[in-house]
């Protein structure tokens, strides 16, 4: 038996290996030959070859064979999850981690490998980068769930190619159909070093992916959204959302439209999982609603495991056949009420029975879906998350500003936890900022402060209540103390416009010019808020219109304003984008 090690390090030889010196050997010898790199294909393409080679690929150690070894290394059990959940099943990584968690009396459950284990752990198992963007590149693959050259040419331009075969070949990496990704122990080392050596780096190579991953989820087609959700996500993956997900068993279920066909194997989850009564409430949604539903089907056997409804409601809609719809529709009024055009979303059925609403792959489905459809949804107001009322998820949507709610609806013999958030006090950009800067500041080990006026909670104004806010504003221009008062400060038409209240009324009035009467609603609006006349008497005087004139062309400029700012608070769009749009009914 002749055993090569390290092969990588002599790979000028394959061919004198394969070609001379292995057809010379006795009959019955066995060779083996261990490397970084895949044979070359001419072992593979040659007939000769093809009954003898065999290629296997190394891989981590089964979690049982993994704790064999950290038993065996004498490393105590309250310690091996640590250990487990950074290595990752590597040998080498399992066998130094445990050195040194026993060295520094690692039997502590919250153990983290030092920056000396780390920087061994990158000396060896990877070999030498080519450049800084070469390891760039890397800590791309690295921070991201499946990297794909189109994603590397996004970030990296026109390199990407060459960067893409580069991480191709490189032994750590693996090959899905969406990419490529290393295996966890580099993954984790890579990470771990980033953050520690170069924090800021880190900040800016993680906000330039974040920014590209959400403006993918946006811009995707609906066949993409469950993959580019989940790559969105998985950013937070060292967040509250670390137990909560199987990023690795997506592929044991497919998420599916529902079709009436599946009617009835859908009713049949539902009553198995929450109970004859549940299954009725099902039925009525199905009949009215059925685009809203996902079923998930075993990849392995093509049956129905489990399905989800996102329900989009205007108005109230089975309050009196559905609790948990009557239960969402009281909290929307109660605190702030659905606007004119606005929605409000339900992610309404959770249903998987072997593992009701505990963490699987049809639930990551779920959960992708549903944030997918926040992340593209056009006037949403309020998103309530329906959950069995047993506290697991608690903590998780917490973590996610949806705090659960105090109404507590029963269906059966179950009650439910309603998890809600209110889209206009705190948008989708912003939220995710929000949860951005928590991994930002772990990396740096400071708290990020948010941007001034993008994290304040903001108010949501009924039309009522917005064309007073308006009013008032313009009679208090010249009052600064009193205008800091004004609920307009933290609306969505300030804070998105990123100017004060006063520079947004003034270019506000200006856009008044463009359109039929425009000239005289923007003269009577600047001569009376913005130059400041002691009376309206004086503003006619001063504009040489009789004052009958003067307060109809007055009353409509103010009718203008007020729409222009109550459909850019609506939309989230600039006032100068919606000025030649058609006023809102």
């Amino acid at each position: 038996m002749l055993l090569v090690d390290t092969f990588e390090r002599c790979q000028g030889l394959e061919g004198w290996l394969c070609e001379r010196f292995l057809l010379g050997l006795p009959v019955g010898s066995v060779v083996v030959i261990a490397g970084r790199r895949a044979p070359d294909a001419r072992w593979t393409s040659d007939p000769g070859w093809a009954d003898l080679l065999r290629v296997t690929s190394l891989r981590n150690l089964p979690p049982d064979d993994a704790t064999r070894l950290l038993d065996a290394r004498g490393l105590a059990p309250g310690a091996h999850q640590a250990v487990l959940s950074f290595t990752g099943g590597n040998p080498l990584a399992l066998t130094l981690a445990a050195a040194v968690a026993v060295r520094e009396g690692g039997a502590k459950p919250g153990w983290q490998p030092s920056h000396d284990v780390i920087a061994t752990l990158l000396a060896t198992l990877l070999d030498d980068i080519p450049s800084a963007v070469h390891r760039r590149a890397l800590e791309i693959c690295a921070h991201t769930h499946v990297t794909s050259e189109t994603l590397l040419r996004a970030l990296m331009g026109t390199k990407a190619p060459e960067l893409f075969a580069w991480l191709r070949e490189q032994p750590f990496i693996e090959s899905t159909g969406a990419g490529l990704f290393p295996h966890d122990v580099v993954r984790e080392a890579l990470e771990a070093d980033l953050r520690w050596r170069d924090p800021e780096g880190f900040a800016d190579m993680h906000r330039t992916v974040h920014q590209y991953l959400v403006e993918r989820v946006r811009a995707v087609s609906e066949a993409q959204l469950l993959p580019a959700s989940s790559a969105l996500i998985y950013l937070y993956r060292r967040e509250a959302s670390a137990n909560f997900h199987k990023w690795r068993e997506g592929g044991h279920v497919k998420d599916e439209p529902y079709e009436a066909a599946d009617r009835g194997r859908v009713l049949e989850l539902a009553e198995t999982a929450e109970g004859e009564a549940s299954a009725e409430i099902c039925g009525f949604w199905l009949d009215r609603q059925p685009e809203a539903f996902r079923v998930y089907r075993s990849t392995q056997t093509g049956e129905i495991v489990a399905f989800f409804a996102w329900l989009r409601l205007r108005e109230p809609l089975g309050t009196d056949i559905d609790p948990i719809v009557a239960a969402a529709w009281a909290h929307a009024r109660s605190t702030a009420p659905l606007r004119p055009g606005e929605h409000m979303a339900l992610a309404r059925f959770h249903v998987h029975p072997p593992l009701y609403q505990r963490t699987s792959a049809p639930m990551d489905l779920m959960h992708w879906r549903g944030l997918g459809e926040i992340f593209r949804g056009d006037r949403l107001a309020w998103t309530f998350v329906v959950k069995r009322d047993d506290g697991h998820w608690d903590k998780y949507m917490r973590h996610f500003a949806m705090p659960p709610g105090d109404r507590r609806p029963r269906i059966g013999e179950h009650t439910y936890t309603l998890f809600s958030h209110d889209w206009r006090a705190q948008p989708v950009g912003p939220w995710l900022e929000e949860r951005s800067n928590t991994i930002l500041s772990r990396a740096s080990g400071t708290r990020t402060s948010p941007r001034p006026g993008k994290h304040e909670e903001l108010v949501v104004l009924s039309r009522p209540e917005f064309d007073t806010a308006v009013r008032d504003a313009l009679r208090t221009l010249r009052q600064p103390d009193v205008l800091a008062d004004n609920p307009l400060n933290r609306s969505r038409v300030v804070t998105d416009s990123e100017t004060t209240l006063p520079e947004l009324l003034a270019s506000a009035v200006d856009l008044l010019q463009e359109g039929r009467s425009g000239d005289k609603h923007h003269r009577a609006l600047t001569a009376t808020y913005l130059a400041g006349a002691p009376t309206q008497e004086v503003a006619a005087e001063r504009l040489g219109l009789p004052f009958s004139t003067y307060r109809r062309h007055l009353t409509s400029g103010v009718d203008r304003l007020t729409d222009l700012l109550w459909r850019s608070e609506l939309k989230g769009t600039t006032i100068t984008e919606l000025s030649q749009g058609p006023p809102s009914q």
